[in-house]
């Protein structure tokens, strides 16, 4: 009999325990189902007064400097709000606005515009700093090292310039022959005083930062249509990995200039790299998840209209801007959608992001900069 009883109490017990656990399984699936919510935490007009006339670009990647966020527009320059009130404290009147985006350290940002010039500019006033004439317009976003300033003006000129004063230290011309190219340009990557950048013409050169020669140049986009590489070089390692606008993906050896693989499909904008994967944005409309090790396919997001800007990771999900269409965010595993914003006139802008503030910001194609606030919040469940 004891042992009956013994017995039948196990039994409960296990049953009971059994029961709790389902029912806590089923508590957490559906009393706190979780959904991801996008939604807009202000927005401003950049332009000083309304564009009525003809639609630029605005591609600018917002920066952040304290407690600011610095836009450019690609009509009449630079402003900057209070990140999280929105609130006006600053504008730069630029002769046809500024296009590319910039760099910052500690309060000067670098900065190349439209009307010719490149500036170094105060992030907290607005002030400029210095300016150096290019002669051209500049399509590229800087790059700041060890307190030299580089930059590829719209002409295929390659500067260097000394950041405190903006003396020119040397530069770098390539010419290109050939009559279509896409309006961009490359920003260029940096390891162990050697810059990798791409040009019009298709090749990506690697330069001696002190110098500005030539340690090798490798022809990657022989198209003949459009040979732009405008991608930022992204360095791993020994390896560095660089798209042609209506080409291929390449995984260069940085130390030869040797590829290692390549596959079909070209890019506009850089990779993003997150663990062992690559989160490319092709120009033909897709945004892939790809094996670092080899390139390989782990899954493919097909955009409605436009292509999309380069991908950013926020909080355990990817966002990116389409050209034609919204404000993106995906599961990085699966490449599912989460949520979306529709800015109107679309993103050309790569989206900044500020994980502990919780903010994306971007401009659109309206020359709006939007503050979004993203993230997974709970929904109670109520069964009819």
């Amino acid at each position: 009999m004891k042992n009956l009883l013994l017995g039948s109490l196990l039994l409960c017990l296990a049953g009971c325990t059994t029961l709790d656990r389902t029912l806590e399984q089923w508590s957490s699936k559906n009393n706190n189902k979780r959904e991801y919510e996008v939604k807009t935490a202000w927005v401003r007009q950049t332009t000083e007064k309304d564009n009525l006339g003809f639609r630029k670009i605005n591609r600018m990647t917002p920066v952040l400097a304290g407690d600011l966020v610095i836009q450019g527009n690609g009509l009449d320059g630079l402003v900057a709000y209070e990140k999280e009130s929105g609130q006006l404290k600053w504008r730069l009147p630029i002769q046809n606005g500024i296009e590319p985006s910039a760099t910052i350290i500690r309060d000067r940002l670098f900065v190349g515009a439209s009307d010719g010039n490149f500036y170094s500019i105060s992030a907290s006033t607005g002030e400029i700093q210095w300016s150096f004439a290019t002669k051209a317009e500049n399509l590229s976003a800087p790059l700041l090292e060890e307190g030299v300033v580089y930059f590829l003006a719209g002409n295929n000129v390659f500067y260097a310039l000394d950041a405190a004063t903006g003396r020119q230290i040397w530069l770098y011309s390539r010419q290109d022959t050939s009559q279509f190219s896409i309006r961009g340009g490359s920003q260029a990557a940096f390891k162990n005083g050697t810059l990798y950048v791409g040009f019009s013409d298709g090749s990506l050169v690697a330069l001696n930062a002190q110098t500005g020669a030539v340690v090798w140049e490798l022809q990657l986009n022989r198209n003949k249509r459009f040979r732009d590489i405008d991608a930022t070089p992204v360095i791993d390692g020994n390896q560095l990995y660089i798209a042609g606008y209506d080409d291929k993906l390449y995984c260069v050896f940085i130390d030869k200039g040797e590829v290692l693989w390549r596959i079909d499909g070209g890019g506009y904008s850089a990779v993003t790299m997150a663990g062992d994967k690559i989160f490319y944005p092709t120009t033909n409309g897709e945004v892939w998840a790809l094996k670092k090790s080899n390139g390989d396919k782990v899954w493919n997001y097909k955009l409605k209209d436009g292509i999309a800007s380069q991908v950013k990771t926020y909080k355990g999900t990817l966002v990116f801007g389409e050209s034609q269409g919204s404000l993106r965010f995906l599961d990085p595993n699966t490449g599912s959608d989460l949520g979306s914003i529709e800015p109107g006139r679309g993103i050309l802008s790569s989206p900044q992001v500020d994980e502990k503030a919780g903010r994306v910001y971007f401009i659109s194609g309206e020359a709006n900069l939007f503050a979004i606030q993203a993230g997974w919040i709970k929904t109670p469940y109520f069964k009819e």
